[in-house]
């Protein structure tokens, strides 16, 4: 069986694409068709070719092609049909070195590499079990040990995809033998995965200060109180329904008793992880470092540990594997960012993002009304795309409607980025649901038990609920997220 610390997770998040069948592709090919050749219809308006190259782009979105293709070419055809070759030339010429070629985005590779080098150390099983120690004697404590171990693991390796995977192999089986109901040991993991792209370092957080152009620390620091919250906030459910139902977590079962020197050498273990988050994270809310300083004193640090742990060849090997993984993760993320800057010059000739606030201001909805039909617009967009490509997709089109009702851009960055959480384990498409129905198979992990797709997405939806409700929460107390960039000193 593969531990996770040999598998990497993808700092994007990003799920494999798999191949539409037939009918879809004819289906989805006579939709692209059709939506380019009334780009191109003479006397078209510009609004109505910013429509159709939004559509175009999630027929490509949907059909499975690479997201940042799916957002440059419709916007590359977009351009020539309201302004002309020539002026997607101009853009050509200048957007990709312009669109990453920024001082702050340094930022991305330094976050990566931190992230790739504390997965390869093998740091992942012993905070699982440091959770496990510590918290086994609540009710629902495995579940509850998981959600702390996901907590930890989301800071260590910034994908919730990732996460899910290290903690799918390691709690699932611990939670079967000790009779836990399979959606309940599922539910726990799935739920353990969402503060991933909240809490630093957070490579989705970092792309939505790219797009909006806000301040990358404040950004940061803005994910930290909302992620710990939800995870606290997860736990405190998990032990609500052991209370109200103990045959989910396997009722008249011993708990498993540990001694204060168990739990003390579990923290003589894994203590260099949490010291890595407190310099990175209070260097930037001291004002000690900027956000790219933090990431490069978070890579430094993360290469010394794994260094340390691993050893001889193994360091070597580890270091080597984290740097190709962190080389390709970056030239997908910046290519992704090439897309979304190509989409962003389409919105601003055809005018979409401003007819779409003149809309939202018209119908008089108010900044509350509008975030919560985006709650419902997420939710749907979340059915068939994922974290990354929901931001790419929907930032540029909402920065100006944000603007005219007054909203947070950095509070937003939080709201969108979360309900991008949602999108992962959002039925049918839902990536970490897929990951767990694969982890599964192994006869190893299900303990025998039959576990289907369906068994997983029930304990998605489960949890759903509950994460709507925080949506809904941070839309009301929107301080959860601004609170703590407004005590900082990052820049």
């Amino acid at each position: 069986m593969t531990t996770p610390a040999t598998e990497a997770p993808s700092p994007t998040g990003t799920p494999a694409r798999e191949r539409r069948s037939a009918p879809v592709l004819v289906v989805g090919g006579a939709i692209l068709a059709a939506a380019l050749a009334v780009m191109f219809v003479p006397g078209m308006s510009r609004e109505m070719i910013g429509v159709c190259a939004i559509a175009a782009m999630l027929v490509l979105i949907f059909l499975n092609m690479h997201i940042g293709l799916a957002l440059a070419l419709p916007a590359m055809a977009g351009l020539v049909a309201v302004s002309g070759p020539l002026a997607l030339e101009n853009v050509l010429l200048t957007l990709p070195y312009d669109s990453v070629a920024e001082w702050t985005m340094s930022v991305i590779p330094m976050f990566v590499f931190m992230g790739l080098l504390l997965w390869r150390s093998g740091i992942t099983e012993q905070l699982y079990d440091a959770g496990k120690q510590w918290l086994s004697w609540l009710p629902g404590g495995l579940g509850v040990g998981t959600t702390a171990a996901g907590a930890g693991l989301s800071a260590v390796s910034g994908s919730t995809a990732g996460t899910t995977y290290a903690l799918a192999r390691i709690g699932i089986p611990e939670m079967l033998k000790a009779g836990y109901h399979k959606r309940m040991a599922i539910g726990s993991v799935i739920v353990a995965g969402l503060p991933g792209q909240l809490v630093p370092p957070s490579i989705l957080l970092v792309v939505y200060a790219g797009i909006s152009e806000s301040p990358i620390g404040p950004q940061l620091l803005a994910g930290i109180v909302p992620g710990i919250l939800i995870a606290v906030i997860c736990a405190a459910t998990l032990v609500g329904l052991a209370l109200l139902r103990p045959s989910l977590v396997g009722t008249g079962r011993a708990r498993p008793r540990t001694s204060w020197a168990e739990r003390g050498r579990t923290l003589r273990v894994v203590w260099p992880v949490p010291a890595l988050i407190a310099i990175v994270i209070g260097g930037m809310f001291g004002g000690i470092f900027t956000a790219t300083e933090a990431g490069a004193a978070g890579a430094l640090g993360a290469l010394l540990l794994t260094l340390w742990k691993r050893r001889g060849d193994g360091a070597v090997r580890a270091v080597g594997q984290a740097a190709i993984g962190t080389l390709a993760a970056v030239g997908t993320i910046f290519f992704l960012l090439l897309g979304a800057e190509v989409l962003t010059r389409l919105l601003a000739v055809t005018r979409i993002a401003s007819v779409f606030t003149d809309w939202v201001v018209s119908a008089g909805l108010g900044a509350t009304g509008f975030l919560l039909l985006m709650i419902v617009v997420y939710l749907a967009l979340g059915t068939f795309l994922e974290g990354m490509a929901l931001l790419l997709l929907t930032v540029p089109v909402l920065l100006p409607t944000l603007e005219a009702l007054d909203i947070s851009v950095l509070w937003f960055g939080v709201f969108a980025v979360f309900m991008g959480e949602l999108a992962v384990i959002t039925p049918p498409v839902g990536i970490v649901a897929f990951i767990i129905a694969g982890i599964v198979r192994d006869p190893e992990v299900s303990q025998g038990q039959k576990i289907t797709i369906g068994d997983v997405f029930m304990a998605a939806l489960f949890f759903l609920p509950l994460c709507i409700a925080y949506a809904i929460l941070l839309i009301l107390v929107p301080d959860i997220a601004t609170w703590l960039p407004s005590l900082g000193n990052a820049s």
